[in-house]
């Protein structure tokens, strides 16, 4: 029995560490071309055109175009979604396998019960989407800025708050998973429902809706910006001793929730 959870454990990591590759790297070369945009030279022949990108790669010469509104439809659409959910549901199986059946996620003497502590974990999870949907409904949500802290404010508030529930190592790594819970719920919960609306409405010729498109980028901008602290907060278990297990966990946690965001802006910014 040993031997099968070591190979379920060892499989899920690398489903995980796969399919997360994969979707990450998705999110920065989507987010990477919307800044490669270029006018294109005969705009007036293409007004619908927003922009194009030639790149190059493997022997290969590429022409993408992004068009302001679905008018053109291919015979075969690709949809970058798979990738989220694997990483997720890998993810949460490795979470149930390792924290919900073993024994770090009530390290150090808790005094919860196990079914208590599973609770306080999946509720952690869920309570982060219903947060994260509610800020940018609510006047901090107006601008980027302002749902930003708000996001980060409860971030480490609930990494404060699982400390005191959960063993260290299992806070750390619950506010990686609510990050990562949102960004999964994002894709399948706005970015690709908007994208479906706004396809429905150009095969029915209806009035463009360009909210639609920006709610979806929105989403697909946030995702990126979390991907480098849910990276980090993922690996702070291989350095015990100065993350969760240091004399000050809270504030690097604070700390490096932050500096992560604004790698990760650099990155997409300016690479």
């Amino acid at each position: 029995m040993s031997d099968l959870h070591e190979w379920l454990s060892l499989f899920l990591r690398w489903t995980h560490a796969i399919t997360g590759i994969m979707w990450i790297g998705q999110t920065y070369l989507f987010n990477w071309m919307e800044k490669a945009f270029e006018p294109p030279r005969d705009a007036q022949a293409k007004p619908n055109i927003a922009g194009e990108l030639w790149m190059v790669h493997g022997g290969g010469f590429y022409l993408v175009e992004k068009q302001k509104w679905p008018e053109v439809m291919p015979r075969v659409l690709h949809w970058f979604k798979w990738e989220a959910m694997l990483t997720w549901l890998s993810g949460f199986l490795l979470l149930s396998l390792l924290y919900w059946a073993g024994a770090p996620l009530l390290d150090y003497g808790s005094e919860l019960p196990r079914w208590k502590a599973v609770l306080v974990s999946a509720g952690a999870l869920a309570g982060a989407v219903g947060a994260y949907r509610l800020i940018w409904k609510t006047p901090f949500g107006r601008t980027e800025i302002g749902g930003g802290i708000a996001w980060y404010l409860f971030l480490v508030a609930s990494g404060c708050a699982l400390r005191n529930v959960l063993s260290d190592r299992a806070a750390y790594l619950h506010v990686g998973a609510m990050m990562g819970t949102v960004m999964m719920t994002n894709v399948w919960m706005t970015i690709i429902p908007n994208q479906k609306k706004i396809m429905a409405i150009s095969a029915a010729n209806g009035v463009p809706r360009p909210e639609l498109a920006l709610a979806a980028k929105r989403c697909s901008k946030h995702n990126t910006l979390m991907s480098m602290p849910l990276l980090f907060l993922m690996l702070s278990s291989h350095s015990a001793s100065i993350t969760f297990g240091g004399p000050h966990p809270l504030i690097l946690l604070a700390v490096l929730l932050a500096l992560g965001a604004y790698a990760a802006h650099l990155i997409r910014e300016h690479a």
